[in-house]
């Protein structure tokens, strides 16, 4: 029996594969993206396509609304942005600001909105794409302070989400897909974006209730907070 995912930012990269690849074993996927006008490759895809801009209260609203009464087993928040503030010099509010609500905002809230569909998925999965930078214990390069800390931001909430529902069976934890080609990741990265998401599939699949509140690498190895 398939379940239904539900992928936010797939409109292209690490989302897009993802909906590729779930789509392709048979699951009941659902696509979101901010336009989904321009999102051509995911039309031939099978996917239900929704409108979402993680950043806008509003369109998260929308989602939740849309989606009334259907159930969703896994959730996977992938929608984020590289960010301008990598040095000192270069950090303002407003590209701080910008970077916390897109990477840690935007995905809470995303969830908040679809609580209801989790809980009357079999799975009540929530998987938020993060990433080794925004580990402490790994920041010994600096640099990049908006991406590093939002991420951190992202996995301290999905964290605290993984307390609070662990007693109605929820799963929450936080994925560092690895140094992906993708153009977040340019083309130096030493992964494929179609293995990086195959691994990174077949550790969700994996998830049991002991693995809830943690940060995992692509390839299901734990990553130190």
């Amino acid at each position: 029996m398939s379940d239904t995912y539900l992928i936010t930012g797939a409109n292209r990269g690490i989302g897009l594969e993802f909906v590729r690849q779930l789509s392709a074993r048979g699951e009941r996927v659902i696509a979101t993206a901010r336009n989904i006008e321009e999102a051509s490759a995911l039309k031939g895809t099978g996917a239900t396509l929704l409108p979402l801009e993680v950043s806008d209260s509003g369109s998260i609203h929308n989602l939740g609304e849309a989606l009334k009464g259907r159930a969703i087993d896994v959730l996977i928040n992938n929608a984020g942005i590289s960010s301008e503030t990598k040095s000192l010099a270069l950090c303002t509010t407003e590209g701080l600001q910008r970077d916390f609500l897109v990477n840690s905002i935007g995905p809470l809230l995303v969830t908040r909105a679809l609580i209801p569909n989790l809980r009357a998925g079999t799975r009540r999965v929530v998987v938020s794409i993060s990433s080794k930078l925004g580990s402490i214990a790994h920041n010994t390069g600096g640099s990049s302070y908006g991406y590093r800390a939002s991420k951190a931001g992202l996995n301290m909430l999905m964290v605290s989400l993984a307390q609070e529902f662990k007693g109605e069976g929820f799963i929450s934890v936080v994925m560092h897909p690895g140094w992906v080609k993708t153009d977040m990741g340019g083309a130096g990265a030493p992964l494929e974006i179609p293995d990086a998401v195959q691994s990174m599939i077949k550790v969700i699949d994996d998830l049991l209730p002991r693995d809830n509140g943690t940060f995992r690498q692509f390839d299901g190895a734990v990553l130190p907070w």
